[in-house]
């Protein structure tokens, strides 16, 4: 490999640490140093949890060589479905199967409804993948389209709510370190994202992922059961998905079947710009969350600057570009 290879390889590993280094010194000079104020921080932090709870799950399926274009919907849809549960309980003809709860069993309950009804679709998703070889593109176009439709046909179009006062609160809730509040959503976020490398970089799962993204067949001849993987693999994706449909949705106080739109494209910018390649076998979660970092350092900073909403699409599509080129520059032998 020639030394420009090696540099390039070595700014495609450490470049995004470095970029947003430069990115956070940047804006906090051009705002006047109201970019690193504590309520900005925090308010950073909260923007960038849902995202990178998205993109941890999405982290799995690109290493995989696969995508999952549905996060967005499924998020909607697990948001509205547990949001009722959690104002109204589940009835199901005359049979009540879960009443209404107070606050903790209440955000419990709902959690796991969130993490069934995305774990179902994502599920549902790796198996037309599997039975029917459709390409994961295909396959999750179409339950991106399906999720969203149940979510408008589960609420007549309308949002659910109002929720319990204590909902809102606990989307709201954190705690603070010194000057800075650290949201409960932020803590979640981390604490998955904890799980997420354990799971990926310490397991014979997390192997058998990294090995099926680097040559399915030899994956396949080796014993691993390329199905079964890629099946768990997209029912994570949908089950995180989910849950955050639930978190974004307390945060809000409401579940909106139109809420998600567009967040697969920042879930997969986050995972491209911490280095995971679309063509499979390489990535870290710990890399998608710097890449979470990047999307909502951007995104703030350029609205702090007041820069048109049009114009931060055309410079996150520009950074996105440059992190595939340089992926595949250093894919290259």
């Amino acid at each position: 490999m020639t030394k420009s290879r090696l540099n390039l390889k070595a700014l495609s590993q450490y470049g995004i640490v470095l970029f947003l280094v430069f990115l956070s010194a940047y804006f906090t000079y051009k705002s006047d140093g109201v970019f690193l104020t504590p309520d900005n921080i925090s308010n950073v932090a909260r923007q960038i949890a849902i995202n990178t709870i998205l993109a941890v799950g999405l982290t799995f399926v690109i290493i995989t060589g696969g995508i999952d274009l549905s996060v967005g919907s499924v998020l909607a849809l697990a948001g509205v479905v547990s949001m009722t549960v959690l104002r109204s309980g589940l009835h199901v003809g005359g049979l009540t199967l879960i009443p209404t709860l107070p606050m903790v069993p209440a955000l419990l309950v709902s959690a796991v409804i969130a993490g069934i009804v995305g774990g179902v679709c994502g599920a549902f998703s790796g198996s037309c993948i599997n039975l029917f070889r459709m390409a994961p593109f295909v396959a999750t176009l179409a339950m991106m389209t399906i999720a969203r439709g149940l979510a408008y046909v589960f609420t007549d179009g309308a949002p659910v709510s109002p929720l319990p006062q204590w909902a809102g609160d606990f989307g709201a809730s954190g705690f603070t370190i010194g000057k800075i509040g650290i949201p409960s959503l932020v803590i979640i976020a981390l604490t998955i994202v904890a799980l997420g490398h354990v799971l990926i970089s310490r397991t014979r799962f997390g192997r058998a992922v990294y090995a099926i993204g680097g040559n399915e067949e030899a994956a396949r001849l080796s014993g691993i059961n390329v199905s079964g993987v890629k099946l768990k693999v997209y029912a994570l994706c949908g089950l995180l998905s989910g849950l955050s449909g639930m978190l974004l949705a307390t945060r809000l106080a409401s579940g909106d079947p139109k809420s998600g739109m567009g967040f697969e494209l920042n879930a997969i910018a986050a995972v491209v710009l911490g280095g995971t390649s679309l063509m499979g076998g390489r990535g870290t979660v710990i890399g998608t969350l710097l890449g979470a970092l990047v999307i909502g350092v951007l995104d703030n900073g350029l609205i702090l600057l007041n820069v048109s909403a049009f114009y931060q699409m055309v410079v996150k599509g520009f950074v996105i570009l440059a992190a595939v080129i340089l992926d595949r520059i250093t894919r290259q032998d």
